[in-house]
């Protein structure tokens, strides 16, 4: 890998973003407005915010951070981008992380956003401290951004990325123990929330949110999603082609 062919990808992608306003403004809005709309739809109930809001801090930039990058990373491939990217004397892995500097960086935005909206407008209260949630809440963005780059490969139209959202996403949302605790779930159901990343995502926030602190099991979730994503990152390299079939 090559530093300076990594950090001029990343360039490269902040660039793109930075001149499609409209990508940056839904970036930033729509996890604190989905944040502001939970908080009011509870609010005979506030109770019922205060248990689910600090994991929804970080579920919600993981989910949008998932949709832009895989519809992103698919019209580099689909507009020969990518393709021309590789016929040049680059490693993947050059291509892949640039990619990721440049996401990861507006992940951190994005998750920073959401968390001060949850905190400083909505009040919203937790056992530890706040910026536990917003490291972790930028660590779930940046889980999205790594699982899009890695999906966009299995998408040969935008609406086609636009659906593994809520069929890749959103069953993991289900299981992952926001809805219902896992141990009353289906036995087959709690080996299947095992092995989803969303799920880890989820008992490292709750830790934070409930007990106030990681402890050990909660640094074993941590390092869990981010295995998660390097090992998406990875598949991600694997899938990229010197030419378009």
């Amino acid at each position: 890998m090559s530093p300076r062919v990594t950090l001029a990808t990343g360039r490269r992608v902040l660039t793109q973003l930075r001149r499609d306003r409209r990508t940056i403004a839904l970036l930033l809005a729509v996890p604190s407005v989905l944040l502001i709309l939970m908080r009011y739809v509870f609010d005979q109930d506030p109770q019922v915010f205060q248990r689910v809001g600090a994991p929804m801090v970080g579920i919600f930039p993981m989910v949008s951070m998932f949709l832009v990058t895989s519809i992103a990373m698919l019209r580099e491939r689909t507009t020969g981008t990518l393709e021309r990217l590789m016929t040049m004397p680059l490693a993947k892995l050059d291509i892949l992380a640039g990619y990721s500097i440049g996401f990861s960086l507006m992940a951190a935005v994005q998750a920073t956003v959401a968390s001060a909206v949850a905190f400083v407008l909505l009040d919203l209260t937790i056992a530890g401290s706040a910026w536990q949630v917003v490291v972790l809440a930028v660590l779930n963005a940046i889980l999205g951004m790594a699982l899009g780059l890695f999906m966009s490969a299995f998408a040969n139209s935008e609406f086609q990325a636009v659906q593994f959202m809520p069929a890749f996403l959103l069953p993991q949302i289900l299981l992952c123990g926001l809805i219902a605790d896992r141990d009353t779930m289906a036995e087959p159901l709690q080996w299947l929330s095992d092995v989803l990343p969303m799920t880890y995502a989820y008992e490292a926030l709750h830790r934070v949110a409930a007990d106030g602190q990681l402890g050990r099991r909660g640094a074993l979730d941590v390092l869990v999603v981010i295995g998660f994503a390097v090992l998406a990152l990875l598949l991600g390299a694997a899938t990229l082609r010197r030419r378009t079939d």
